[in-house]
């Protein structure tokens, strides 16, 4: 709500917490465009219900112990208004927060490209030499896009449901970065996402398989297996089969504008 942003359609759903949220909630509720509180099936169909009662063009959710940054709003309206032809955009510059929410942690991403998602790049599991995750805090996307893709979140899935979202979102468009800070997950030691690590990954790996994925071989992996740096120099023939393009957004300061770039990424 610190965004002042004047557009926002402020969605809440809580899973009838006992912990006090409830009374936290009410007190912000002539702000808000719908909360509830009751029982449900889980994160993610309380995600497509907060959805199914939302309007607006630019789309996202957040977690109640993860963050924007005071400025997000305004960046990812600003971005999709000046390229109608993007329709997903994550940030180059993905935060972690520490427990009292401070940035601990910037993590500088060269871009994203559909061929790396096939091929088990953006895991964020080791065991695949894996680059770049995509960090769903730091991620928006237009409603055209959310209705060509299904329109809801899988709930099949109980910890992965956004990865798979990510498979349906790449084969409709491609993903663009931004090089600005939007989000950041918050680490503070008892969130499902780190308690049940393993478990994700395995739904992760059910998801990308499903979606046609083959992880890194021959020349591919023992690169990276070696510790190949994250990007390298853009004089790397792009002709290289580990070489991908990918569409970055950069602000310059010098024209005070946005503009499109394409990096070669590895």
């Amino acid at each position: 709500m610190d965004q002042n942003y004047p557009n926002l359609e402020y969605i809440i759903i809580d899973g009838g917490s006992t912990d006090g949220s409830v009374d936290i909630i009410r007190k912000y509720s002539d702000r808000l465009t719908y909360w509830c509180s009751e029982p449900d099936q889980g994160q993610y169909e309380a995600i497509n219900k907060g959805f199914a009662r939302s309007t607006g063009h630019i789309m996202a959710w957040i977690n109640a112990d993860d963050m924007y940054f005071p400025w997000t709003f305004r960046i990812a309206a600003d971005v999709f208004s000046l390229f109608p032809d993007v329709s997903w955009i994550t940030s180059l510059l993905p935060t972690n927060w520490n427990v009292v929410g401070a940035p601990i942690e910037v993590n500088l991403k060269p871009g994203f490209a559909k061929k790396f998602f096939l091929r088990g790049y953006y895991m964020a599991d080791s065991r695949y030499f894996c680059r770049h995750c995509i960090q769903q805090e730091s991620t928006f996307w237009t409603r055209p896009l959310w209705e060509s893709a299904g329109s809801r979140l899988d709930t099949t899935y109980r910890l992965a449901a956004d990865f798979e979202l990510w498979s349906r979102f790449f084969m409709k468009t491609s993903l663009v970065g931004i090089q600005s800070l939007l989000g950041g997950f918050r680490f503070h030691g008892n969130q499902r996402s780190l308690l049940q690590r393993n478990a994700y990954f395995e739904e992760a790996e059910q998801i990308f398989i499903k979606a046609g994925g083959r992880h890194s071989q021959g020349l591919d992996a023992w690169i990276r297996r070696s510790g190949m740096p994250a990007h390298w120099p853009l004089n790397i023939l792009p002709s290289l089969e580990f070489i991908q393009p990918a569409t970055n957004i950069r602000w310059s300061a010098s024209e005070q504008r946005w503009f499109k770039r394409t990096d070669y990424i590895i």
